[in-house]
């Protein structure tokens, strides 16, 4: 195994590997191990050797901070292959390198097809090709993991995507609605995860318009599917003619019953709109309080909640908020991630009151320029529902001028608004 020719050689990692790096070296042979240590020992940054003299010695010498094991193919407790799977195995996201005295080259094609990183024969081994093959076997590795890991994430956010858009509402509201309604929605997409924002607006017989919107503490499938459950125990409820303690208290039933932990709690807000579209009372459940445009004056709701979020307090009466609205007027309701965006050199939170200046700002509420100026500092998921009453054709109290009859549309705001799809259901839709 010693080499014909020597010189100084180069073991570079990459920018964010360790340095030096750390390899397992698993070889029963001492001399054959010394002449390892020998050849990598002439590299600019020499890495860091452990020995190991079996396959259970390498397994409880192997740590996180190994790169690359290298492995002899004869060793007392395995030999063959089956040396080199259960290497595999034991260190699934870690280079491996196979080092072995048997000069065969179709054991070499199947040592490599069964996922070792490269195939060296001892007797052709140099310093300088040994401290090659470890470099050029770590970086192998990590692209086949990364690869690994981008594929699973495409996986996972196409089939969030799906689901996602299966749990957004359509909102019931008659074609001849007075009222302009517009949603937005925004995921916080680590590794795609679904959001635990939920929203929904119903229209009853009675002519009373419903908007809810709420907020399930924590991110994933579970807070999505909670929330789901709970948006549509609402819409029942609403549609069974419930509202106020009454509708609310059942809700906070159902998320005790539906919630993984008893840790879980969910914000709300509702908003029952009268009739005539003048008047409309609210609970603000231990959520952000909404944004009121009268005749272009922004107001916030009220400074005082309703009460406590569901699922904390037992026994919990919820105070109603009155509101007059007017004839022209609108409603914005959210969650916490919109306002809790970072902004300014201090990178504060937003705020209700940021959020009521850029709404002054913008001379009205458009959720796209607000969700794009703010796009990059958002850390959390975001819901927001645009509900005006403007009985001008082609003016509404938003802000916003053009048809109001765009019909729904139920896709996904996508992380940023880069390169994503917006959300949400434009002008009326839904027959009740």
């Amino acid at each position: 195994m010693s080499p014909t020719f020597r010189e100084a050689s180069v073991i570079t990692p990459s920018p964010d590997l360790p340095d030096p790096l750390t390899l397992l070296l698993i070889e029963d042979d001492s001399a054959d191990a010394f002449l390892v240590e020998e050849l990598l020992a002439d590299a600019e940054r020499p890495p860091k050797i452990t020995w190991a003299r079996t396959l259970a010695e390498g397994r409880e010498r192997l740590t996180d901070d190994v790169q690359c094991v290298l492995v002899d193919l004869s060793l007392p407790d395995a030999t063959g292959l089956e040396a080199l799977e259960q290497v595999l195995s034991m260190a699934s996201d870690t280079a491996v390198l196979v080092l072995t005295g048997l000069n065969d080259a179709h054991v070499g094609i199947e040592a490599v097809a069964a996922g070792a990183q490269d195939f060296l024969v001892k007797q052709d081994v140099d310093d300088r090709l040994l401290t090659r093959a470890v470099r050029y076997a770590i970086e192998r590795k990590r692209a086949d993991v990364a690869m690994r890991e981008l594929v699973a994430e495409r996986i996972v956010g196409q089939e969030n995507a799906r689901l996602e858009r299966g749990l957004l509402p359509v909102p019931l509201l008659p074609p001849a609605s007075l009222l302009h309604h517009q949603t937005r929605y925004l995921p916080g997409r680590v590794r795609g995860l679904l959001a635990g924002d939920f929203w929904d607006t119903v229209q009853t017989a009675d002519g009373a318009v419903h908007v809810l919107i709420g907020d399930v503490c924590g991110h994933g499938p579970d807070e999505a599917a909670l929330g789901t459950a709970l948006r549509i125990g609402w819409r029942t409820l609403v549609l069974a003619g419930h509202t106020g303690d009454e509708l609310l208290g059942t809700l906070d039933t159902l998320l005790r019953n539906e919630r993984k932990s008893p840790e879980i709690f969910t914000t709300l807000c509702t908003a029952t709109i009268d009739p005539d579209l003048r008047n409309a009372r609210m609970h603000v459940v231990g959520h952000p309080s909404p944004l009121v445009i009268r005749d272009g004056v922004v107001d916030v709701v009220t400074d005082i909640p309703s009460g406590p979020p569901l699922g904390i307090f037992d026994d919990v009466d919820w105070n109603p908020v009155d509101i007059p609205l007017g004839d022209r007027w609108s409603l914005l309701l959210y969650t916490d991630g919109l306002i809790e965006a970072t902004v300014g050199t201090g990178r504060d939170m937003l705020g209700t009151d940021g959020l009521a200046g850029i709404v002054r700002d913008h001379g009205g509420v458009d959720l796209d320029r607000i969700i794009a100026q703010v796009g990059d500092a958002l850390n959390d998921d975001v819901a927001a529902v645009l509900v005006s009453r403007n009985d001008v054709p082609g003016d509404d109290a938003s802000g916003n001028d053009g048809p109001r009859n765009d019909g729904p549309r139920n896709d996904i705001v996508g992380n940023g608004l880069s390169g994503g799809r917006l959300s949400g259901n434009e002008g009326n839709a839904g027959t009740p």
